[in-house]
């Protein structure tokens, strides 16, 4: 009984690590997609770890609603990005997506794309 308890310890330590790191790798991400498939992930996780806490209805609602739906409509609103920056077709590359570089919150770049954005719809 003690060499389960203590493999029990081991998973659940394993999947607190993961779930961090996890957490880490999706808040640092530079690309759209990568952080979004890392956000899926993460709810994954996050639904094992309600299962491993005796709670199904809440890790069932989590994969549902957490990993599904909403990874879902992002990953819906990720294709609208790139099929309207692709519709822009600026060379300079400040569209909508700009998966190398993130935009300053006060450069002359990110307004150039919120005039875009406006004179666009």
């Amino acid at each position: 009984m003690e060499a389960l308890t203590f493999i029990s310890f081991i998973f659940d330590s394993l999947l607190a690590i993961l779930l961090i790191l996890v957490t880490g790798f999706t808040l640092f991400s530079r690309g759209l997609f990568r952080a979004i498939v890392l956000y899926i992930a993460f709810g994954l996780l996050l639904a094992l770890s309600w299962a491993r806490l005796d709670a199904p209805d809440i890790a069932l609602a989590e994969i549902a609603i957490g990993a599904g739906l909403t990874g879902a409509l992002l990953l819906s609103a990720w294709a609208r990005l790139k099929r309207l920056n692709s519709k822009v077709g600026n060379e300079s590359g400040s569209g909508y997506l700009r998966e190398t570089q993130k935009p300053e919150p006060f450069s002359s770049t990110s307004n150039q794309s919120e005039n875009q954005i406006s004179n666009s719809e």
